[in-house]
């Protein structure tokens, strides 16, 4: 997995990596039960602070996605054990909600939208029998 950080972004670098991470999942570019890279590892590899790498890990954890386990490391947790709450997917909805009215400020169709929402789930390579 490649993880690229922009340090010239509005988007803090912690969430950064924590964003590439979930795609390069979703995308099965790492399984359930794979083991993230060590934090002191993985923010030398970015020449990032530690801290920064555990913040993102720790987000991860809140998210459902991994567990820490000390001296296993950050573990991808088994699709049965990152099934999605009804809490996680109102989460979502609400994350969603704000890009979506942007879209339709400036003057997105539902179409247009739904072609959008397709087209991510076609590039992180997820059936659309899922959505």
């Amino acid at each position: 997995m490649l993880i690229q950080i922009e340090p010239l972004s509005d988007v803090p670098i912690y969430e950064q990596v924590t964003r590439q991470i979930i795609e390069g999942i979703a995308r099965g570019d790492m399984s359930p039960g794979d083991t993230l890279p060590s934090v002191r590892s993985l923010a030398a590899d970015l020449g990032v602070n530690m801290h920064t790498v555990n913040k993102s890990y720790h987000e991860l954890e809140a998210k459902g996605i991994i567990t820490i386990r000390a001296k296993s490391g950050a573990i991808i947790r088994s699709t049965e054990e990152r099934a999605l709450t009804p809490e996680q997917l109102q989460k979502i909805e609400k994350n969603l909600k704000p890009v979506v009215a942007e879209g339709m400020v400036l003057g997105a169709t539902v179409e247009q939208i739904e072609h959008m929402m397709k087209k991510v789930f076609a590039d992180l390579q997820l059936p659309l029998e899922e959505v």
